[in-house]
């Protein structure tokens, strides 16, 4: 079977497609995964990923550096509908404003015949369910977000409404619908009870790494790690500099994965930590398929979402399940999600008031104290992830999924 797989990002920044991808090909489809330029490091990533891939992968919409000139003038076209569908509306230009490429996705998709149409992000949704609907084939969404509350929940917000135009356009068209959590799933299933959308999980593959948890000593300094595509405000990253200048008597080390935010320097986060250079280090991003490996030399991952919108508060990222693969113990905000997760996981982490510096800090004295205890919930964390939170199991679920229309 021929499985068109349509992203508005890129292979690298999107562990989700890259899984599905993979699966789809294993199981001897014809996978094309259609794609666009978003950045320069996920196109350095991007070219030693593809290289070890059975399907093929195809950038569309132009680029800085082999393509500018396609690329400027999507980028004017994109600009253009943002303004043209503020001011006039957005029946016309909905497709053209939701992301600079969606109007070369739409038809570059349909160019390509394929038994199943996939999307993942917002901008590939439109392409895909034209394609589909071209070649009277079936489609699905794969809503790795809540997509209409990303950036704000106030409902005349213009990223509020734009988003809320395509869902509502294009939800109803497609054959299933996948989220990424319980609580995003559960979001969905309320907006389109027809959909019944199944949850799939940002989870990984089991045998990404073999990990082997060694106990911290009593007296050294405990490891935190953060990771995330971008490191910058409003992530949480400010709690933890803050609960640590409470514990500045104490060991521990503070490590941030990322780029920095355009207008954030380190100097901020040192700022807020006290200007204790042994505590605080950044580090460059490295691979998807690299980084549990990496994040298993640290005691503790920390997901520190703030609930700054609906999505924030429903989501559940990438990077819980990277530290769990890596066996590290989880320390988490309590978002909606978060909260729900570790509920049901207690074994693995703990979870503090959003904001709360105070709790925060006082369970990372505890685990400074406990070492055995941290020792236990890292063994947990692992141990779940190589049993049954992992991408061995999840991608039977999708896999069920999809067999009705591919068989």
């Amino acid at each position: 079977m021929k499985i068109i797989l349509v992203t508005s990002g890129q292979p690298s920044l999107n562990p989700r497609l890259v899984k599905e991808a993979d699966t789809l090909s294993f199981a001897g489809h014809d996978v094309t995964v259609l794609y666009t330029y978003w950045n320069d490091w996920g196109t350095k990533f991007d070219g030693s990923l593809l290289k070890s891939k059975k399907w093929k992968a195809i950038r569309i919409g132009g680029d800085p550096e082999q393509k500018p000139m396609l690329y400027f003038f999507s980028r004017v076209i994109h600009k253009l509908a943002i303004t043209f569908a503020k001011r006039i509306g957005l029946r016309y230009f909905a497709e053209f404003a939701i992301s600079r490429n969606t109007c070369w996705l739409i038809k570059s998709a349909a160019a390509y015949p394929a038994d199943l149409y996939i999307a993942h992000n917002l901008g590939a949704l439109p392409a895909v369910v034209k394609a589909a609907k071209h070649h009277h084939k079936p489609c699905g969404f794969d809503a790795e977000d809540f997509h209409r509350n990303e950036v704000s929940n106030d409902q005349h917000h213009f990223d509020v409404l734009l988003k809320t135009y395509i869902e509502n356009r294009y939800i109803p068209h497609t054959d299933y619908l996948t989220a990424s959590s319980p609580k995003i799933a559960e979001a969905y299933q309320k907006l389109f009870p027809a959909k019944n959308p199944v949850v799939i999980l940002n989870v990984f593959n089991k045998d990404l790494i073999d990990a082997h948890i060694i106990p911290a000593k009593p007296n050294a300094a405990l490891k935190l790690f953060w990771c995330s595509q971008t490191i910058g405000t409003n992530r949480g990253i400010e709690d933890v500099l803050k609960a640590l200048y409470l514990l500045k008597d104490r060991e521990f080390e503070l490590h941030l994965m990322g780029k920095l935010q355009y207008n954030i320097s380190k100097e901020y986060f040192e700022t807020l930590v006290g200007h204790m250079p042994n505590r605080l280090y950044f580090h460059d991003t490295v691979p998807p398929d690299e980084l549990p490996a990496f994040s298993s030399q640290f005691d503790l991952g920390l997901a520190l979402e703030p609930a700054f919108s609906i999505n924030n508060d429903l989501a559940l990222s990438n990077k819980i399940f990277t530290y769990m693969q890596a066996g590290l113990a989880i320390i988490a905000s309590n978002t909606t999600s978060q909260q729900a997760f570790l509920k049901k996981y207690p074994e693995i982490g703990k979870s503090y008031e959003i904001g709360n510096i105070h709790s925060l800090s006082e369970i990372l004295q505890q685990y400074s104290e406990h070492r055995d205890e941290l020792y236990k919930a890292r063994k947990a964390a692992l141990n779940l992830a190589q049993t049954s939170l992992n991408w061995e199991t999840e991608q039977l679920k999708f896999l069920k999924i999809i067999q009705p229309f591919i068989s």
